[in-house]
């Protein structure tokens, strides 16, 4: 490490005594205590906590995080370059805890998106887990179970600081009746893909993945020409709210019907959303002018989407392309039926659930045959990863399959040739909050690739559209070896000080290697292998041998139970020089199981990333037994890469192209 990194030094807190756990006569396990109330989970001005015999600060003195205050106040990640926890490992880990919340929807039930998925089991193993990480040293490894803390295990300096598992259940209990007896006794929470893991950055997890969809339908399907066409589609939450930004980066016009009237405003104080439309005739129109006048145009529709679905079916208006990211996967939490208002809907599912939920289905399977209607007529219709047609199906009976299915999942028709190659949602969070170092991380990862423009064309467009969300963040859509070389970097400029502090990297839980869902990521995969869950399960141990900070193994909860197996992942790159092992191992382990996992499958493009060294060359792959299998790992030629598309480059008067 330089000498000029003095100050990285002097970011290292030193060992405190704060919020002691009982011990082992061994000393290798820790059992958290009971959540400490937040007037005596509290820091002095210094940072220090008081030891034995010393009287506690007053309630009034500051928390050592916003947590502890047990949703009774907003809550913000951590800025600056002070640390509150030991090592900034475990710094990292907790602003990220606090980061999910501030960006998420419901802080006040530890809820971040989807309904239900939860960072925290609740407030008490919330302020257990904020009191661990403060005290963790890096020799010693958190345990969490669903959201809970159970454990301190001491292990080594370069283990995982945190391993969580959630949700995770034998075959014939996974079910959603047994989730939700479970869910009400306090017993589970669904993890989502990111939310329990920590790794959810707001809109932007999925933004660029939703930006690389559409590009791939509209290339696929109209030439890669976005003008004048729209997207009909449904939901403004934590996912869908990336839909009419991403289709505006693109040139594409779009509907988005959301029942919610605070999920709409939320969307318009962003500019996600350029404007409501009173009425769907009004919505028509100005999807029309947009049309007319050249310029993309974001409208949203406060409405069911069942119904507007099947009023546009019944009309004969077509749209170019036809989607939906409700948090349909959950009929009792997710989707709200034609028979309900949304107050009436928040009651009753609490009264009635197993009514909603069949009311439910039958709205969705409602919504599915419009969606079928206009595929017919010529607009091009997918799942976008929400198990929509599972739903439906329940309502309509497994004797309509075939024919629900005609209407495709986003991964089997578009994205899969990415991930085959380990190409997938990276992502990383700079921990300062502060913007220069996420424009410093910008400028780093656009140069590093020049084999791959796209990428630097994707952080150009990402730096003008993509409104500002928690702790600076950028997702970005790397590839095996690309991964790893970036994060190596960023830690030199954070041992050097041209970062302010360390970077956080991590990734959706649906990547190359990470997740098993047979209707979202691993749909319709060559080998028949769609619900084999042995991939993300090898993937969390790979990383766990790599010493990555925080390896979490999720299940599916709510109407995902059963469905669903994912693996994540997250490391710091803080500076020191053993670091830089620990972030190509866990980094190339991670995409080149993704990458063996495509090439068992019979994906050439993952046996031309195996010959080539990955994307960068130099990523060394062994994979047995292809020639076995069927396929091969000879050298084959380079896959094509993303045909370019214009953009929209519209701005709003502060810049932000009007996003």
């Amino acid at each position: 490490m330089s000498a000029s990194r003095s100050s990285s030094r002097e970011l290292q807190s030193s060992p405190r005594n704060c919020h002691r756990t009982s011990t082992s006569k061994s000393g290798a396990i820790r059992v958290p205590e009971s959540a400490a109330t937040p007037a005596n989970s509290q820091t002095r001005a210094g940072g220090e906590t008081p030891t034995d015999g010393e009287t506690p600060p007053p309630a009034s003195a500051p928390l050592a995080s916003p947590i502890l205050a047990r949703g009774t106040q907003p809550i913000t990640a951590q800025r600056g370059t002070k640390l509150r926890a030991r090592n900034w490992r475990a710094e990292g880990l907790l602003r990220m805890f606090e980061n999910v919340l501030e960006v998420g929807e419901n802080a006040a039930e530890l809820i971040v998106y989807a309904s239900l998925g939860k960072a925290a089991r609740n407030w008490d193993e919330a302020c257990r887990i904020v009191t661990s990480l403060l005290e963790l040293d890096e020799a010693e490894t958190l345990i969490l179970q669903t959201g809970a803390a159970v454990g301190v295990m001491s292990t080594k300096r370069d283990s995982p600081m945190v391993l969580s598992a959630v949700n995770n259940t034998v075959g014939n209990w996974a079910t959603s009746d047994r989730f939700y007896e479970r869910y009400r006794a306090g017993q589970t929470i669904w993890g989502g893909l990111t939310a329990a893991a920590w790794q959810y950055i707001g809109r932007q997890g999925v933004l660029q993945g939703t930006y690389e969809l559409l590009r791939e339908v509209l290339v696929q399907h109209y030439d890669a020409r976005a003008e004048g066409r729209w997207m009909l589609t449904a939901g403004l939450g934590g996912m869908g709210s990336a839909q009419p930004i991403s289709a505006r980066i693109l040139g594409l016009s779009s509907l988005t019907v959301e029942i919610d009237q605070v999920k709409i405003d939320r969307a318009l104080a962003v500019g996600g959303i350029d404007v409501q439309a009173p009425t769907l005739d009004d919505a028509l129109a100005l999807i029309e002018a947009a049309r007319a006048e050249g310029i993309p145009a974001a409208v949203a529709l406060h409405a069911n989407a069942a119904a507007v679905f099947t009023e546009l079916a019944s009309r004969g208006v077509t749209p170019d392309i036809v989607t939906d990211q409700t948090a349909a996967h959950d009929a009792r939490y997710g989707y709200v039926p034609l028979e309900y208002t949304l107050d009436a809907w928040i009651t009753a599912r609490e009264t009635e659930p197993e009514r909603v939920e069949a009311l439910a289905r039958a709205s969705m399977a409602q919504q599915v045959e419009a969606m079928l209607t206009l595929q017919e007529r010529g607009s091009v219709a997918f799942e976008n990863g929400n198990n929509l047609r599972v739903k439906a199906l329940e309502h309509l009976g497994e004797g309509e399959a075939d024919r629900v299915n005609r209407i495709p999942g986003f991964m089997e028709a578009y994205l899969r040739p990415l991930f085959a190659r380990g190409i997938g949602p990276f992502r990383w969070v700079c921990l300062s909050g502060d913007v220069d170092d996420q424009l410093t991380m910008d400028a780093l990862a656009s140069s590093l690739f020049p084999e791959r423009p796209e990428i630097a064309e994707w952080l150009a467009l990402a730096g003008v559209h993509v409104p500002q969300q928690g702790l600076p963040a950028r997702s970005c859509w790397l590839g095996h070896g690309e991964r790893s070389r970036l994060a190596q970097a960023a830690n030199e400029l954070v041992a050097d000080g041209r970062l302010s502090a360390p970077v956080l990297f991590s990734r959706d839980h649906l990547d190359s290697a990470g997740m098993t869902h047979p209707r979202i990521g691993t749909e319709g995969m060559r080998d028949g292998s769609d619900g084999v869950t042995d991939w993300p399960l090898l993937d969390a141990m790979l990383l766990s041998t790599a010493g990555a900070d925080l390896v979490a193994i999720h299940s599916g909860g709510g109407g995902y139970t059963g469905w669903m197996q994912s693996a994540g992942v997250s490391i710091v790159a803080d500076g020191k020089p053993e670091t830089l092992e620990r972030l190509r191992l866990a980094l190339d382990l991670d995409t080149g199981l993704g990458v063996i996992r495509h090439a068992a499958a019979g994906y050439e493009e993952a046996t031309v990333a195996i010959a080539r060294g990955g994307e960068t060359g130099d990523a060394p792959i062994a994979a047995l037994g292809l020639a076995a299998r069927g396929a091969s790992a000879g050298p084959a030629a380079s896959a094509p890469g993303p045909q370019a598309l214009p953009a929209s480059s519209d701005t709003d008067p502060e810049g932000n192209a009007r996003a």
